[in-house]
């Protein structure tokens, strides 16, 4: 662990990369879990993609009020709130995440590329006109413009994934000398070409994972038996 923490303080391009594990770290559950009650109310693999929302409106409408209505019980762990105030002191230079909860925001990073988009924001499916999360959750659900279906703006099954955030993801990992993972399992194409780009570019590789990893053979260093959060808390304290 000091290694580590005298790596992120003489490192001078850090970059984060967070997967499900980050999240499911403030109780929420992971989107894929079978005991995720998502599963019990709905069935995501019918109505998380484009085709429910062109073709099953309401349902798809109810699913994902659902799905915002359970993210408003959880917010930022303390790991969360690390990673803004490192961001604050230079310590960290940006945050690559899988997630879609908005909790590296919320906590107070700014730098966040959200690969898979972000629960954030709304918008309309049609025109792309913006529309707060809020009117949303109250029963909003047709665009003040041209009548078109208001939608979160996460990254659908069916879609492409966002070019932008990608494009800045990828410069990012290019200029980093040290790349952090933390809570993903790395097999999610291409989200975990980021690790492998990283290493490629001869950035030290931390991977932070309670399960093993197809990355781990080329990692510097491994945890395994401490949670995010308290591997944070303990490189924020040597920090």
């Amino acid at each position: 662990m000091n290694d580590i923490a005298h790596l992120i303080q003489s490192s001078k391009r850090t970059i984060i990369f967070t997967g499900a594990g980050m999240s499911t770290e403030s109780g929420l559950p992971d989107f894929r879990s079978a005991k995720d009650g998502l599963w019990e109310k709905f069935n995501p693999n019918e109505l998380a993609n484009v085709h429910a929302l062109e073709h099953n409106r309401d349902e798809f409408i109810d699913f994902y009020r659902y799905r915002l209505q359970e993210l408003k019980k959880y917010q930022p762990h303390d790991g969360h709130f690390i990673l803004a105030e490192w961001e604050k002191r230079g310590l960290i230079h940006g945050i690559i995440t899988q997630n879609v909860d908005g909790f590296h925001h919320d906590a107070g990073n700014r730098n966040v590329m959200e690969l898979h988009g972000t629960f954030r924001s709304f918008h309309c499916h049609t025109c792309s006109k913006e529309y707060d999360a809020d009117l949303f959750f109250s029963g909003k659900n047709h665009c003040d413009k041209c009548n078109g279906t208001i939608r979160p703006g996460i990254v659908l099954f069916g879609e492409a994934l966002p070019e932008e955030a990608f494009i800045r993801a990828e410069k990012e990992t290019n200029d980093a000398d040290l790349f952090i993972v933390l809570g993903s399992s790395l097999t999610v194409s291409p989200a975990n070409m980021f690790p492998m780009l990283a290493k490629e570019n001869n950035a030290k590789l931390i991977i932070v994972n309670h399960d093993q990893t197809p990355l781990d053979s080329i990692a510097n260093y491994i945890i395994q038996d401490k949670s995010i959060k308290q591997t944070l808390t303990e490189w924020n304290e040597l920090l």
